[in-house]
């Protein structure tokens, strides 16, 4: 314990800066947190990282750290809109999706290359409600490194796995 004093600051700072990260975060909308990929992930634990270092470290002013939750923020909204004006960007930004598993056969090559088991699929088979993979028609590791399952259809192909490469209907 050395006194008062720092627990009084990180008080105070705390009262200032959560909610002016919070305002911020509001103003700029949903997709600030909305880990949608790999850049947004990072922007989210910037902010979480700045935070914390605004409150516990006298060395870090607030206006610095509203200055780099500004810029956080401001960064992520700037590449998101050029990322949606270029597909090429979009790609490197965004990452593509996988597909791990089609039609009853498991994509080693893929599966390798994004360090996917047969165990991880399965789980998230199960995790969907399936008891077998005769109703799954493909599994696919997304830009933010959750897995889909996608259901067989019978009314034919399925439009949401137009943009996976790899996948034919």
């Amino acid at each position: 314990f050395s006194g008062w004093e720092p627990l009084v600051r990180t008080a105070v700072i705390s009262l200032f800066a959560y909610p002016g990260m919070l305002l911020m975060v509001r103003i700029s909308g949903n997709r600030t947190l909305a880990q949608l990929n790999a850049f947004d992930f990072i922007v989210t634990v910037a902010l979480g990282s700045t935070l914390a270092s605004v409150i516990t470290t006298r060395d870090v002013a607030l206006a610095q750290g509203m200055l780099a939750f500004a810029l956080l923020i401001a960064m992520q909204y700037m590449l998101a809109r050029v990322a949606k004006a270029s597909s090429f960007l979009e790609r490197y930004v965004n990452g593509e999706p996988v597909l791990l598993f089609h039609r009853g056969q498991f994509l080693k090559p893929a599966m390798k290359a994004a360090r996917v088991t047969e165990d991880e699929i399965k789980s998230a088979v199960r995790s969907e409600g399936q008891s077998s993979f005769d109703n799954v028609e493909a599994v696919i590791l997304e830009t933010n490194g959750n897995l889909s399952v996608v259901r067989r259809s019978k009314e034919g192909p399925t439009e949401a796995l137009e943009n996976v490469p790899g996948y034919t209907s």
